[in-house]
């Protein structure tokens, strides 16, 4: 399985890092390694010392596909989760200054939190879920599906034309601005609406 991200879906979060709005979504991959383990806290890279929390829908393929149509996409998932992108902003910084890529800022160990699933049978509209951040009980980041450049049907449409996704892939679908630093001994938590996601520690 692997883990589809897409990057700058959310007007403010482009703003609030002074980036370019892309004419089409971009894409970067994270492996299977990436996930942090259930129960387990999330651990400050050595390599880092300005690691942010992106809080993200995500949405899991249940079946294989390619050059899905996004008329047909709504079939190929019917679970919706949360989850954090955590990024090391410093090290991301100087890899796009020497035009690198940016996996070793995006998809070292435990850079991706994958929390609860929900059934889309549970979710009113796919393209109106409210979710948010807490970070130490105070909300940090809050968005609307709404609000994505690329919703998620026509996401899937554009990562099919160059993956073929495969059951149990995950795509993460942005996220909005509120980006920021964590710190030892931060305790995450993601919501969709009331329902908690996740709950982390980072150390």
């Amino acid at each position: 399985m692997k883990l589809i991200c897409i990057g700058r879906n959310y007007t403010e979060h482009i703003k609030e890092l002074e980036n370019e709005k892309p004419s089409s979504p971009v894409l970067f991959l994270k492996p299977d390694t990436a996930i942090l383990l259930k129960k387990q806290p999330f651990f400050i890279p050595d390599f880092s010392e300005d690691v942010h929390h992106e809080v993200e829908v995500l949405v899991k393929i249940n079946r294989v596909g390619k050059h899905i149509d996004k008329k047909f996409a709504h079939k190929y998932y019917n679970e919706i989760g949360l989850g954090i992108d955590f990024t090391a902003r410093d090290l991301q910084a100087q890899l796009k200054a020497k035009g690198l890529p940016w996996e070793k800022a995006k998809a070292f160990d435990g850079a991706a939190v994958v929390g609860n699933w929900l059934s889309v049978d549970t979710v009113k509209n796919v393209n109106d879920i409210n979710f948010s951040l807490q970070n130490n009980n105070s909300i940090v980041q809050q968005g609307n599906t709404s609000h994505m450049l690329w919703k998620i049907d026509e996401l899937i449409e554009y990562v099919s034309k160059y993956f073929t996704l495969k059951i149990g892939d995950i795509i993460f679908t942005g996220t909005p601005s509120g980006v920021g630093k964590v710190v030892a001994n931060d305790k995450l938590k993601g919501f969709i609406e009331d329902k908690e996601m996740f709950s982390i520690t980072v150390k």
